[in-house]
């Protein structure tokens, strides 16, 4: 088998890409910027309410539904009375506007009855969990804000298409 395609690329390079999602309605990321599916949680970033330069690292997790709050530097929100706090309830919220109900539903293995609101159905309990990871990958997300416009491939995208738009 050869490592090529009949036009000369390489077929790895070729298959490589992954079809962006486009999101189910447009989303307004100044309260929720960062919002993903991964690692079986239900994670982002949230901005905090009080403090224009904190933001919360907030996850539910799959299944289980157990859930965690901090800023980004693993101090516990304190909006963790027994229940969820406000950030994981924005972080949902968003999550259904990026995913769609149903989609964030499955992934979290929740069921969500006819008329009722997906937050409503998650009953987890506090579970400390590490904000790191996910703090991280916010970040680099927001490097490539940063990176100038260019028609060159950029390698640690070689994944997304080069031309056309998101549809």
């Amino acid at each position: 088998m050869t490592d090529r395609s009949p036009d000369g690329a390489l077929v790895w390079a070729r298959n490589s890409r992954l079809r962006v999602v486009p999101p189910v309605q447009p989303r307004k990321l100044a309260k929720v910027p960062f919002v993903e599916l991964a690692d079986g949680r239900l994670q982002g970033v949230v901005s905090s309410g009080s403090d224009i330069e904190r933001v919360y690292v907030s996850s539910i997790a799959a299944g289980t539904h157990n859930y965690n709050c901090s800023t980004n530097n693993n101090r516990p929100c304190g909006g963790l009375y027994g229940s969820p706090c406000k950030h994981l309830r924005a972080l949902v919220a968003e999550a259904v506007v990026q995913y769609g109900t149903g989609r964030v539903a499955r992934y979290l293995r929740a069921e969500v009855p006819e008329g009722a609101e997906l937050a409503d159905c998650l009953h987890g309990v506090h579970e400390p969990a590490p904000a790191a990871v996910v703090f991280s990958r916010f970040l680099r997300h927001l490097a490539y804000l940063e990176v100038p416009d260019t028609t060159l491939p950029i390698p640690e995208l070689h994944w997304f298409p080069a031309t056309g738009a998101v549809r």
